[in-house]
Order: C-alpha cells, then structure tokens, then sequence
C-alpha cells in the first residue's frame, strides 16, 4: 500500500511515517525540513498552495493520513482550511488526525479549525476515519529534530536539569496522553481494516493531573520535582513574549483534556499504556 503523509517531518509525522514503512510505500511530505527515515521517500510541497494537488496526484497514493496542521496564529483557521481542500482534493480515502480539543467546551481557533475539518471530511463522501490524539508523547527519534520542539520534551528537560517545574495554574486539571507509537499503531489498523467512517479518541491508559504527570516523569527519572504554579497573569505575560507559546492556548489551558480509549481499543485492538510505563520513553 502507498502512503502518503502530509506532517512527516513533525514529531508524531515522523512516528508515524517511521512504523508505516515497516510494511507500506511511505512518501512523507514536508514543508522545509525533509524526512530522514529509511523506507521514507520524502517530497516537498506546500500544501497551502492550490498547485499542491496536480503534484501530490501524480503520487497516486492509496492512502492519505493527514497529520499537518497550524496550531499558533491568526492564520491557522485560513491555513488549515487550504491543506484539507488539497488533501479532499486527492480524492483518496483519509486517515485524518484531529484533536481531543474539538470537545472542548471553549471555541478557541484550533478546536474551530479541526472540528471544520473533521465535519468537512464527514461530507466529503469519501472513505475515512478520524483519530484524535490526547497530548501525543513519546521518544525523539535519532536524526529527527521537529520544528517544533513537543512539550513533554520541554517537561522532560525541566524535570531533569531545573531545581523547579513551572505549571500553569493549580496543576489540578486532567490529561490523558497517548504514546506516540500507540496512536500510530491505532492508525495504521485503521488504514489495514478500511478506514470505515470512525471517529475515535486516542487518549492513554488513565487519565492524571498535571501535577501528577510530572511526579511520575520525575519518578522515571530518579528525580524529585519541586512543582511552581504560575497564576494566569503570569501565563498570558509568557504567551505575549514567547513566540513559541499560543496565548488564547494558555488562556483555557487548566481545561480538563481526557479522552476514553475504550472505542479505539475495540476498533483498533490497541490497548494504550499508562503513562508511568510510558514515560521512561522521555528519560
């Protein structure tokens, strides 16, 4: 089977393109930084151009999971808007992953652009499944460095080198993340039984406080945390000056994000682990 990825060269991209070549045809687009993977043929495009379908048809993939997406910034909703007419475009079935943020009870723009998507996807008619990951985590790969560097990562490092672990808010609000390579083998599942209409969230094997994710990353790593939490005016100051930092993102940040497995295990058979276990992947 032809795969092509849209997003490879991200953190869950490249995971994701890493174990589909195990057993498919891989092409792993990219924007700027091309994939380094054996078994990946990677191919530059701007999905954001109009012009990207002609090329990306002449691929003539069976397949297309589509992972790109802009989270930041007042063009996100405009930008994600233009890769999924491509992706629809192609006129292939699609592995689409969103996010568990579309259940949210707040209409910041990334929610609102992934919940157009999914729905436009759903009329499009063509065959499908939605997989929504809950805070993907999980090991770098070796030769691999994202753009964007993946906030368990950033965690990670200041578990392991800083005498304090800032969190937002009273750390109290609930996550529950999925290993990267449990979301990936969820999706290639999916691609193998025919991509039928499912729309499933992909979270962990429990759901945890902040606070407790970073005692049981400390906890991995032989560490003691010493927990800092920050009050709001504290967070929108650092989103006003890192640029790496979503504001309207840190504003509902203490919201709870968990997503019940229980309906991808049954269509997958993918039973996702727990995050102890899994957090020796970020030591």
């Amino acid at each position: 089977m032809r795969i092509l990825i849209t997003g490879a060269s991200s953190f869950v991209g490249a995971h994701f393109a890493r174990m589909a070549a195990l057993e498919h045809e891989v092409i792993g687009l990219h924007h700027q930084t091309p994939l380094a993977l054996n078994g990946v043929t990677p191919f530059r495009c701007d999905l954001r151009h109009p012009a990207a379908a002609e090329r990306l048809q002449a691929l003539n993939p069976d397949v297309v999971v589509h992972l790109a997406c802009k989270v930041m910034g007042p063009t996100a909703a405009t930008v994600s808007e233009k890769m999924m007419d491509v992706v629809l475009g192609l006129e292939k079935p699609v592995l689409y992953a969103s996010s568990t943020m579309v259940h949210w009870p707040v209409d910041v723009a990334y929610a609102v652009a992934r919940r157009e998507d999914e729905a436009r996807l759903v009329a499009s008619g063509l065959d499908h499944a939605i997989l929504r990951p809950c805070a993907p985590y999980g090991p770098r790969l070796k030769a691999h460095t994202p753009r964007h560097k993946e906030s368990f990562h950033t965690l990670a490092e200041l578990v392991s080198c800083s005498p304090i672990v800032p969190v937002p808010g009273n750390g109290e609000y609930r996550r529950q993340p999925i290993h990267v390579e449990d979301f990936c083998r969820a999706g290639l599942a999916l691609i193998e039984d025919g991509l039928k209409g499912q729309a499933l969230d992909a979270g962990g094997g429990d759901a945890l406080s902040m606070n407790t994710l970073v005692a049981q990353l400390a906890e991995a790593m032989g560490k003691e945390a010493r927990i800092v939490h920050l009050p709001g005016a504290i967070n929108r100051l650092l989103g006003k000056f890192r640029k790496e930092l979503d504001p309207e993102l840190l504003a509902v940040f203490d919201t709870d994000d968990v997503a019940d497995p229980t309906a991808m295990t049954a269509a997958t058979g993918v039973v996702p682990r727990c995050f102890a276990e899994g957090a020796a992947d970020l030591v």
